[in-house]
């Protein structure tokens, strides 16, 4: 915690590190998971809406579903999978190393030095990830619609500004900080948990996941909840 009330005690090396190691590395496979899941929502939500006699409103579809939900759930599960299982695996085996220890010998904060670089690489990447995933989902759609539907670029964009509310987005943004929290402290949790052998540490990479996952869905689902009684 010293390195929160003292900023410059804070370790800008391994912050960076994290940041690269957590975010940048992902933000091609985010963009692509995105697109498509635009594109699909997007091709199914078109096939329903013609039925219906109202299939210019898969803008509004494609818009809503993306930047309240797939836009930041897409971008946390990512993370759960990769930054998660690195965060326990790297601390753990430095458990293993017993380099934890040496630090403490050291009057080193293990809090300070291996959980907040990570908390706070989070914290500045996931935003970023969730833009850059809301932006490929409503191209997906876009293409898509304009494939099947001969819906312009043009016609998109004006009418997802005109009647997709910016409400929308910041909703979707506000659950970021939150499951950025809960990703790196489940893999920092376990993997300061670790007890000295591989199958130990294997074990908790794993429940390390499974755990962010957990949360992440839960933590969706409270928020629709609490939005919804909020009439946001």
């Amino acid at each position: 915690m010293k390195s929160l009330a003292h900023p410059k005690r804070m370790r800008l090396i391994a912050l960076a590190s994290s940041i690269q190691k957590a975010g940048f590395d992902a933000l091609p496979l985010i963009a692509i998971m995105t697109f498509f899941i635009g594109a699909v929502v997007a091709l199914i939500g078109s096939d329903l809406l013609k039925t219906l006699g109202a299939s210019e409103l898969v803008v509004e579809l494609v818009g809503i579903s993306v930047l309240r939900e797939f836009g930041v759930l897409i971008p946390a599960i990512l993370l759960a999978g990769r930054s998660a299982s690195t965060f326990a695996a790297q601390i753990g085996a430095m458990r293993m190393n017993q380099e934890t220890q040496a630090m403490k010998v050291m009057g080193i904060d293990l809090f300070d030095a291996l959980v907040v670089p990570r908390v706070l690489a989070l914290l500045v990447i996931m935003p970023l990830l969730a833009i850059v995933a809301m932006l490929a989902g409503l191209a997906g759609g876009l293409v898509v619609s304009w494939g099947i539907l001969d819906v312009s670029p043009t016609y998109f964009a004006e009418r997802l500004s005109a009647a997709v509310d910016i409400r929308h987005f910041w909703v979707g943004m506000a659950k970021v900080p939150v499951l950025a929290i809960v990703i790196a402290l489940a893999g920092c949790r376990h993997g300061l948990s670790v007890r000295g052998d591989v199958e130990d540490l294997g074990g908790r990479v794993t429940v390390a996941v499974v755990q962010a996952l957990f949360a992440i869905i839960l933590l969706d689902a409270a928020f629709a909840i609490l939005f919804n009684v909020l009439e946001i």
